[in-house]
């Protein structure tokens, strides 16, 4: 694992995952517009999913299943790619390896998640209760994995700038 946060901590990478996570989060509102509402990533019940899928017609349900199948899929990708990168980037060298997990178990998560989804939307809609537990989780870990990034980064400048302060003098 180290190698991969020796690889996701170099300045393209990290702008390539940037990139791709910001283009993909972009891309969902075509879908968002094509299925006239909210996506049934950002529903964090079963019950609540299930009401929003039987608000969707059978158009809107492919349009939904296509975006599930390919826009978050990406992006799980790269925002985990993105912010696995960052904190390693800023994490001592013994530490690296281990700042990645955040972000990789929430993409896992994101997967399932989307797993789930893409079955209710080809017809299994019992399948959308594990929503209750996966979606909160998702959003948890994304938080947790952009709260450590933003730490370390944080306490690396204050290391800088206590460097360079104590060299000046």
């Amino acid at each position: 694992m180290s190698r991969l946060a020796a690889w996701l901590r170099r300045w393209p990478v990290l702008l390539a995952f940037f990139v791709a996570m910001v283009l993909t989060g972009l891309s969902f509102s075509p879908v968002q517009q094509a299925i006239d509402g909210q996506l049934l990533d950002m529903i964090w019940s079963g019950d609540a999913a299930k009401a929003r899928l039987a608000e969707l017609s059978s158009d809107q349900r492919t349009a939904h299943l296509f975006g599930t199948l390919i826009n978050d899929t990406l992006y799980p990708l790269a925002y985990a790619g993105f912010f696995a990168g960052l904190a390693a980037r800023f994490a001592p060298p013994r530490w690296q390896a281990l700042t990645l997990v955040p972000a990789f178990t929430a993409a896992i998560v994101d997967l399932c998640e989307n797993t789930v989804q893409a079955l209710a939307l080809s017809g299994t809609a019992s399948m959308l209760d594990a929503k209750t537990v996966l979606t909160p989780l998702k959003f948890g870990l994304v938080a947790v994995a952009i709260l450590l990034s933003i730490l370390l980064a944080g306490l690396s400048l204050v290391r800088f700038l206590l460097r360079r302060s104590a060299s000046r003098h």
